[in-house]
């Protein structure tokens, strides 16, 4: 009796100790099978030569795609684009979604449709948004041209996507139109989280609206904002298909960012090597970024304690 009433405890115990590894395992699999494999995969492609049209000649090659990035000039004008690109695109979307947030967590008629609305340029297909936007954005016929040049912002229509001093810059207000409604819905769930005695009690204290703003709700969704800023810096930094569709990384270089340099290599030359190459230095600078920021946030963090 008591060697199998100690057999039974042992086994429940150990049941009881492997139930959270083996409820782990089916999400270790998926993750093994679609970030894990294809980032050795792409470390392998990266030291070699692979170009699909000679897909029996896969010489090891070290280092060589790494030190043809660092030599080649559009590649460092893509990473300067990118970074560029990315300051902007953040910066100008959390703006935009925090004055939105804002607006949309006031009490007036119709907030529950105007909050639909709203998500209207997020939910939009990619392909979708940048077919419209470049249609919009046409030298000829382009709804944006005749408004400005009708409202005599312009003296004549001006060819956004065609002029390289002008091309990077009109796909960023597409992804900042697109993107702002993110930061406007994660926001204004933090600050729908604030308890409203916070709010009384500034309002006693003879607090103004913008002391309030400044007071209470910045410092209270201050983690929110952090967080989803975060985010965003890794997709917008990621981003291809906009940018792609509108401008192929054209006129020339001018809209060039590294990912969409990636993908012309990768589709356009078949140069699987060389791509998996400079994706793995956009990797490593994303993951330097994400370090750094973490490191400023922990400092941050303690310093307001």
């Amino acid at each position: 009796m008591l060697a199998g009433a100690g057999l039974g405890s042992k086994w429940y115990r150990f049941r009881r100790h492997s139930t959270p590894y083996i409820l782990v395992v089916p999400a270790l699999l998926v993750v093994a099978v679609t970030v894990f494999y294809p980032i050795m995969w792409a470390v392998s492609l990266s030291v070699h030569k692979y170009v699909l049209y000679e897909p029996k000649d896969t010489p090891f090659i070290g280092l060589a795609n790494f030190r043809q990035a660092f030599a080649d000039p559009v590649f460092w004008i893509s990473i300067k684009h990118t970074g560029i690109w990315v300051t902007l695109i953040v910066s100008g979307q959390l703006l935009i979604g925090f004055a939105a947030a804002i607006l949309l967590n006031e009490n007036f008629r119709g907030r529950g449709v105007v909050r639909s609305l709203i998500l209207i340029p997020w939910i939009t297909p990619s392909i979708l948004a940048a077919f419209m936007w470049r249609w919009m954005y046409n030298v000829n016929y382009g709804v944006i041209n005749r408004a400005l040049v009708d409202l005599g912002i312009l003296s004549h229509h001006v060819g956004f996507l065609s002029q390289a001093d002008l091309a990077l810059y009109a796909v960023i207000v597409v992804i900042i139109w697109a993107g702002a409604p993110f930061f406007a819905l994660m926001l204004l769930a933090a600050m729908q989280a604030i308890p409203e005695d916070l709010y009384e009690a500034a309002r006693v204290d003879g607090a103004s609206a913008f002391r309030r703003l400044m007071h209470v709700t910045i410092p209270l969704i201050a983690p929110t904002i952090a967080v989803t800023s975060l985010l965003r810096i890794i997709w917008v930094a990621n981003y291809v298909d906009i940018l792609f569709v509108m401008t192929h990384g054209g006129p020339g270089y001018a809209s060039m960012t590294l990912p969409v340099y990636v993908f012309i290599k990768a589709q356009s030359a078949l140069d699987m090597g060389y791509s998996s190459a400079m994706a793995l230095i956009l990797g490593i600078i994303l993951i330097s970024i994400v370090l750094i920021y973490l490191s400023a946030l922990k400092k941050l963090e303690i310093n307001t304690r």
